[in-house]
């Protein structure tokens, strides 16, 4: 695939692929946050193509990618959601709260390309937990004439969430009213954020390889009102590299 976005280690060819590296990332220090952190994570991961599919391990996720009829790339992934935790705000915006564990995620996405070239596409994804739903819809442009993954691209997306979703994260019950002092919320589903990413990759060598990304997301009038969201959006930059084996 040409798209910036999807990691890939085959060069091209079937069989096992790996790559390991190491990213840096600063961002909200949780949805809503008008704090920010740097974070150091691992980047890369492991994975096995055979055609046009590639199953993969990266980080916290497993999963499957497939390109079918040359114009749907479609991906299944099984992963973790961080949670939220008290000690996630410095200001102690959170306390009172209680904390969220982590969950698990089962994520579908689909792009539909308009081209052979997939310069636009349409993007849809769907994020299911025991603990909400969510959902989000897009288009998309990739920039630069390179068909081999590296480049930019970007996405401007709608996201939608149920009501348990949103109140898993913008919602506080009567208990942790009475614990915190902020208002008992309850937010209903429907439009959560408009948002834009931004995705990039550059291929020094054979073997090595840089990327960055970056992330806008402004929330909708319903979750800006929750005591929770300190702040009207959420962004995230990154950046980092990877060494192909």
């Amino acid at each position: 695939m040409p798209l910036p976005s999807q990691q890939d280690f085959s060069r091209g060819e079937d069989g096992w692929s790996f790559g390991l590296g190491l990213g840096v990332e600063y961002e909200t220090a949780y949805e809503g946050s008008d704090e920010f952190g740097l974070e150091i994570e691992p980047a890369g991961g492991l994975q096995w193509r055979n055609g046009d599919d590639i199953f993969f391990f990266f980080g916290e996720a497993i999963g499957w990618r497939g390109l079918r009829a040359d114009n749907w790339l479609l991906e299944a992934v099984l992963g973790f959601e961080e949670g939220r935790r008290e000690s996630d705000s410095d200001e102690g915006w959170l306390n009172g709260l209680g904390n969220q564990d982590e969950g698990t995620e089962l994520v579908l996405s689909a792009r539909r390309s308009f081209d052979a070239n997939w310069r636009y596409w349409l993007v849809g994804r769907l994020v299911a937990s025991d603990e909400g739903n969510l959902g989000l819809f897009g288009i998309g442009r990739r920039f630069g004439e390179q068909t081999d993954g590296s480049g930019s691209e970007v996405n401007v997306v709608l996201s939608f969430h149920d009501s348990d979703y949103a109140n898993k994260s913008f919602g506080i019950t009567a208990a942790q009213s009475l614990a915190s002092g902020y208002n008992e919320t309850n937010l209903s589903s429907g439009l959560r954020s408009i948002g834009i990413d931004y995705n990039y990759r550059y291929y020094v060598n054979d073997n090595w390889q840089i990327y960055g990304e970056a992330l806008y997301e402004y929330f909708s009038s319903d979750v800006r009102e929750s005591p929770i969201a300190r702040s009207d959006y959420e962004a995230e930059v990154g950046v980092g590299f990877i060494y192909h084996f």
